[in-house]
């Protein structure tokens, strides 16, 4: 026995400090095959979503906005075209390996002068107080170990009058729930091994997202964070949800 402060991790309860590790493996192993395996998990839903997000940030040219866990770079792609040359977007991740994949993306794309990238931690991000006018997470937080570290720290970054947007797996409204819970756990994993060769990283991220905060849990933490007028939209039904909050 040990008082060892535990996470979850998926459905396993691991050491905290060994989270971030054990999510880093999982995304070491998924990084050459995640933007397939997101068409074909979500049928192509995922780049509506993203859309939705980005229209509800809608950075204006010459401002600063950074992408937290930003992974291959999809919404940093879209406010990197938005805020346009003059303006700068920073792609941050703590997976070396997921930013690679962005950077080399983005690069492909001809998005390289208003673009940098930076590994780093969403619970500690390394950028000076009030230096971006829209913070953006997608998919991202519900793989951080202090979730509520993570909406301070993003907070902190953010301009007076910038808002921060969680674009994040949900709870899905009652009907839909059965199907969806047994798409999760009985399609995705073997769509995963047949597809990434990976059936367990893909276990881990369906149950990650049974485990994350439902859309009233994180909105009240958005507002434990000091963020204002918060509010929440649901898409596909609550499969995924888009959280907004102010810095004031």
């Amino acid at each position: 026995m040990t008082d060892e402060p535990l996470a979850d991790f998926g459905f396993e309860r691991v050491p905290r400090r060994r989270k971030a590790e054990r999510v880093r493996g999982v995304f070491d192993s998924v990084a050459d095959r995640y933007d397939l395996m997101n068409d074909l998990m979500s049928a192509g839903l995922h780049r509506l979503w993203k859309r939705f997000t980005l229209d509800l940030a809608a950075p204006r040219p010459g401002q600063r906005a950074l992408d937290v866990a930003g992974g291959t770079g999809d919404l940093a792609a879209g406010l990197a075209r938005r805020v346009g040359s003059a303006g700068l977007v920073v792609l941050a991740d703590i997976n070396a390996v997921m930013l690679g994949h962005g950077r080399d993306r983005l690069t492909d794309a001809g998005l390289v002068d208003n673009v940098r990238y930076v590994q780093a931690d969403a619970e500690s991000l390394p950028f000076a107080d009030n230096s971006f006018h829209c913070v953006t997470i997608g998919f991202g937080l519900r793989n951080v170990t202090d979730k509520q570290a993570a909406l301070g720290s993003m907070r902190r970054v953010l301009k007076p009058g910038g808002q921060l947007l969680v674009l994040e797996f949900s709870h899905p409204l009652p009907p839909i729930s059965p199907l969806y819970d047994a798409y999760s756990f009985h399609v995705l994993p073997r769509l995963g091994k047949l597809v990434a060769g990976d059936e367990a990283s893909y276990r881990y991220l369906a149950e990650s997202i049974r485990m994350h905060p439902d859309q009233e849990e994180l909105l009240a933490m958005m507002r434990r964070a000091d963020l204002e007028d918060c509010r929440y939209h649901n898409l596909s039904g609550g499969i995924v949800a888009v959280h907004r909050g102010y810095k004031y």
